[in-house]
């Protein structure tokens, strides 16, 4: 039905509401349909150089809900971080927001469970920037479900990282006292190390805290709690009785520093392509890497000698054979006879054949040391030669190497090794040589393969059930190459050794058995038993081994690192700490092996499992086998991997480099000063301290501005595409700061368009085209962030919020809505305060996972529903789903159309410089447009720009403007164009011009069609695949449109 004509009255009144419009609509800048806005667009932009200067403070009593104060407060006036984030999570907390909630007979409520258990983090400092990733994305997703009606649980806690706090506190012993842990003793060192774990777990909790994770405290659990310690026990002890779990002597990797030994996983292997000097721990001078030896052995009852080559000469003190490949002609006649080793004259080395030696590595002969060379172990094995170990376990020389070198030092005895060989004849040459030098990842000490009793995990079988999990869709892996790297790191699984040898962790509950008559004891005789209790090892020994007087004794090689050794019941050993233990978390905090505790019952198997993708196989794998088979299912049905987060320049965050940002320096702000006085409370030395301050001053030369929790945790999840790493910029930080106060203003704006005793009508009907439109695009923008965060796309997310909260509620609709406002009828403005009103209240539930603490403030100051008027929190109000009352897309095209068409006239106007006296035509191609742009034409002219003296909407069956126009092409059916006739004297000139940006534009056309076509393009992230997309539309536009305007000026010369 065609509406009917307007009286003069109602157009009198339109024209006083357009005119009212065009001076609001004056500052818009840019209007819906250009290139959208992005924080990042503004990093020209330099941070505020300071630190926070609020003098708020809050009155609020701790665990109260907040005092509001109003806008007009100093503090409030404008977005200050500190001021709006404070008291919200003690209430928060004390209210038992956090906690899940069940249905009344205690069951998980109907829309189901989401259950993530936070990553524990190591005890041994603060918090940085990667934890504040993992902590946001974990936030976002658990207060989504919360909002949408999930019984929701977030379980936090600590790590004990066994390896790791052992080596800082001892850092930090010798830093402060110059003692080491021996010096202490085992009982007064493991209570420093407790000392040091409540202080850095507060520090820790409270920057989570701070961080706003919504987590429930009264939950949390550190991986040697009480129920940790009686769940880690209990899985050894089923483990070793299902057989999975065994004692061997075998090679391991073992670190001097630490002095223990450590899986593959904690080694580091550092590639050199030539000689090399390295700084080692225990060493004054920096020892040589990369030299390929060469010297010989005379051969027993013979003057002939063979060859070898190594890297490491002081590892021939426990030589036993030479390998050679058995079609190797050159060495063919001396397989099976010995040589005789120069330094240990009645040690023989005996000469074997075997297809492993590489013909073409050194001089195709190979020395084998069994006992400290893990492919010499399998060829040891293989030809039966003896294991001989050299090395004490502090790296000096034991016995074995030979009076000559006994209690020398590893890497002096290299050097000593050499010059006897010079002085017997039998050194050859010295030659650079590639190499990779196995490296402790905690201590950067060379890791030496050392022959050890320990114990150690059969893992093929469990490997292949958890290979069969993610297999089978039982666990979800994203992002793709995340799971691709889970099926090639467990296609080729080891057993796993479980042993280390620390003062801090949690000790195996093994008992060595001893007889005390002693009678039948026989060299390295081992008994072993493994319990729960010592009363139920003692019962276990006496059952099996039966009428012997029985003591437990604590393994021996506990002794050397306790000053008062006495007989205990375990044994010195502990557990690979960090791994083992943690490998259980799951399924531990949540009351496991009480398989009746009911958050074992109602909330295991949990849902998420969110981390980094560089400990998948340290961590997430192990816990996905043990799960499997301690209790038959799967520990979670997700996991998701987030990218690792570097600095600015793409460099590994490290304390040494002055790179790691410590999350509360960017949401209270910190000067330069203090972040250097920071690096001194460390462990890091002089010259590490030196090169820190430099980064410092070059990244941060006035410090780190006060951006917030809020800001800080929108940066991130905007980071988060799913692609490579993050390179951490805090001008990004800042720029999203600005958002956080674009939120902030906005809100006082539409707070203070409602009238006095506002009361939302949830069933008001938008009378305005423009009301229609942002209903639409809020409908719209529900839909796909509720889509973004179920297809874990985080920066996609932020994309939509900032899209729909900066580009169409702030720049078009709020301007828009001044001039109703205003001038409009009462029953206008109250519409569309309700539109406000409606717009406001989901944005800021929409937002609310992202941002909780000014969400929280803002939505705390709305008028409430007569529906909602118990939801104490924003945090417990439904978050926005698809609303079919709100769905407009015929009135949000046509609205479209009077946005993309006053964009396209002040595109004109803007490029001919003529902002006074203008004249603009919008020509349809068909009716029905025209339609539409005759109704709206008012709010197109006002929209393009208070210079417009004149705009006319032309149909299908209107003359021709004037010929002397510019022309910008909309679309195919709709075109804006400009009267340039007082501005275009010369023609002939203004088309060479235009061919001149005609030829630009292609090019740029040329380059964008290239870039897009790019193998890898579409794996880029949504934001940059979108931004240069757009490049290439706009420049196809412009070619159009100069062309188009080239052939009108053509005619004019005709």
């Amino acid at each position: 039905m065609s509406e009917k004509p307007k009286t003069a009255k109602q157009q009198a009144k339109d024209e006083q509401r357009a005119s009212k419009a065009a001076k609001f609509a004056a500052k818009q800048a840019k209007l819906q349909g250009q290139q959208q806005k992005n924080p990042q667009s503004e990093l020209d932009k330099k941070p505020t150089p300071s630190v926070p200067t609020s003098s708020f403070v809050d009155d609020t009593p701790a665990g109260q809900k907040k005092k509001l104060y109003p806008f007009d407060h100093p503090s409030f006036q404008a977005y200050s971080p500190s001021a709006i984030e404070s008291s919200w999570y003690s209430w928060w907390e004390s209210s038992g927001f956090f906690k899940p909630q069940f249905t009344a007979d205690g069951q998980v409520l109907p829309v189901g469970k989401f259950v993530v258990s936070l990553p524990p983090p190591n005890i041994t400092g603060a918090l940085h920037a990667g934890h504040a990733l993992a902590n946001t994305l974990q936030d976002i997703l658990i207060r989504w479900h919360r909002m949408r009606g999930f019984s929701t649980l977030w379980t936090p806690g600590c790590d004990h990282a066994g390896i790791a706090t052992q080596s800082v506190v001892e850092k930090m012993l010798w830093k402060r006292k110059k003692l080491t842990r021996h010096d202490l003793g085992r009982s007064e060192f493991v209570k420093t190390a407790w000392e040091w774990k409540e202080d850095y777990h507060k520090r820790i909790n409270n920057s989570q805290k701070l961080m706003g994770g919504s987590m429930d405290w009264s939950r949390e659990a550190f991986t040697m709690d009480e129920n940790l310690t009686r769940a880690t026990v209990e899985a050894f002890c089923r483990l070793h009785s299902d057989r999975y779990i065994y004692r061997s002597k075998r090679l391991v990797n073992w670190c001097v520093q630490l002095n223990t030994a450590l899986s593959t996983l904690e080694v580091e292997n550092l590639e050199i392509t030539t000689k090399t000097k390295l700084s080692v721990p225990g060493y004054e001078r920096k020892i040589e890497f990369g030299v390929l030896t060469h010297f010989k052995y005379k051969l027993s009852d013979s003057e002939e000698t063979i060859e070898i080559a190594t890297t490491r000469p002081e590892t021939m003190l426990g030589d036993t054979g030479i390998a050679v490949h058995p079609d190797d002609k050159r060495y063919a006649h001396l397989v099976g006879k010995f040589a005789v080793h120069p330094f240990i004259p009645d040690r023989r080395l005996k000469i074997v054949a075997d297809p492993y030696v590489d013909t073409e590595f050194g001089t195709g002969a190979v020395k084998l040391t069994p006992a400290h060379d893990f492919n010499d172990y399998k060829l040891g094995e293989t030809h039966h030669l003896d294991f001989i170990n050299i090395l004490n376990d502090d790296g000096t020389l034991n016995d074995n190497a030979g009076p000559q070198f006994e209690g020398q030092k590893r890497f002096d005895a290299r050097y000593a090794v050499v010059e006897e060989l010079k002085k017997l004849g039998l050194f050859v040459k010295q030659e650079d040589h590639a190499m990779k030098i196995p490296r402790c990842e905690r201590s950067k000490d060379v890791v030496e393969p050392l022959i050890k009793p320990q114990w150690w995990m059969r893992m093929t079988e469990m490997a292949d059930a958890a290979l069969q999990s993610v297999k089978h869709g039982d666990i979800a892996i994203s992002p793709p190459t995340a799971g691709r790297s889970y099926e090639r790191w467990m296609s080729g699984v080891q057993d796993w050794c479980l042993s280390r040898q620390l003062w801090w962790g949690h000790q195996i509950p093994a008992y060595r058995v001893h007889f005390e008559d002693n009678s039948k004891d026989a060299p390295g005789d081992e008994r072993w038993v493994v319990a729960r209790s010592q009363e139920e090892a003692l019962a276990e020994a006496e059952e099996k081994y039966p009428g012997h007087k029985i003591s437990l004794e604590r393994d021996p090689d506990c002794l050397e690192y306790d000053s008062h050794p006495t007989h205990i019941s375990f044994t010195k050993l502990t557990i690979d700490s960090t791994w083992f233990s943690s490998g259980l978390w799951p399924m531990a905090i949540l009351g496991w092996p009480n398989t009746e505790h009911l958050d074992f019952s109602r909330l295991f198997p949990t849902s998420l499992l969110e981390s980094g993708w560089d400990i998948l196989f340290f961590w997430i794998a192990r816990m996905i086998m043990l799960s499997l088979k301690l209790t038959g299912k799967v520990p979670f049905t997700e996991v998701y991997c987030h990218s690792l987060i570097r600095d600015s320049d793409g460099r590994k965050m490290s304390k040494s480099l002055g790179n790691v940002i410590d999350p509360l320096d960017i949401i209270h702000g910190i000067d330069l000063d203090s972040l250097h006085a920071k690096l001194l409370t460390g462990n890091l030395d002089e010259k590490e301290v030196s090169r820190a301050k430099q980064y410092q001053k070059t990244a941060f030369p006035q410090g780190i501005p006060e951006c917030g929790a809020d800001a800080l945790r929108l940066t991130l999840a905007s980071y988060t595409t799913g692609g490579g790493d993050i390179n951490f910029d805090i001008k990004v930080m800042h720029a999203y700061r600005r958002f956080c106060n674009k939120i902030w203003q906005a809100s006082k704006y539409i707070l203070g368009q409602l009238p006095d005793g506002f009361t939302p009508n949830e069933e008001s009907t938008p009378f305005d085209l423009s009301q229609k439109w942002i209903l639409h695009r809020l409908n719209t923008a529900v839909q796909n962030i509720n889509n973004a965060l179920t297809a874990r796309e985080f920066s996609k997310s932020t994309q939509i919020i900032y899209q729909f909260f900066y580009d169409e509620l702030c720049d078009v609709f709020i301007e828009n809505s001044k001039a109703i406002l205003s001038v409009g009828t009462p029953e206008e403005r109250l519409s569309m305060a309700n539109t406000l009103y409606t717009c406001l209240d989901g944005a800021l539930r929409m937002m609310h996972p992202f941002m909780p603490f000014i969400t929280e403030e803002l939505w705390q100051r709305l008028p409430r529903k007569a529906t909602e008027k118990e939801i104490p929190s924003i945090m417990l109000a439904p978050y926005p789903q698809n609303n079919t009352a709100q769905d407009f897309p015929e009135d949000a095209e046509q609205y479209g159309l009077v946005l993309e068409s006053a964009r396209a006239a002040r595109s004109l106007i803007a490029e001919y410089g003529i902002h006074e006296g203008s004249n603009v035509y919008i020509r349809s191609s068909t009716d029905q447009i025209h339609a539409v742009i005759e109704q709206q034409r008012l709010s197109i002219k006002a929209l393009s720009g208070k210079g417009v003296a004149r705009l006319e909407a032309l149909g299908p069956s209107d003359l021709d403007p004037p010929k002397c126009c510019a022309i910008f092409v909309v679309s195919s059916d709709l075109t804006a164009l400009l009267d340039v006739s007082d501005k275009v004297t010369d023609q002939a000139a203004e088309i060479q011009k235009l061919e001149q940006k005609v030829k630009k534009a292609q090019g740029t056309v040329v380059k964008q069609e290239e870039l897009i076509g790019r193998t890898g393009f579409d794996q880029a992230s949504d934001v940059t695949r979108a931004a240069e997309l757009k490049k290439l539309d706009d420049a196809r536009t412009a070619v159009q449109n100069f062309e188009k305007t080239i052939e009108q000026f053509a005619k004019m010369q005709l």
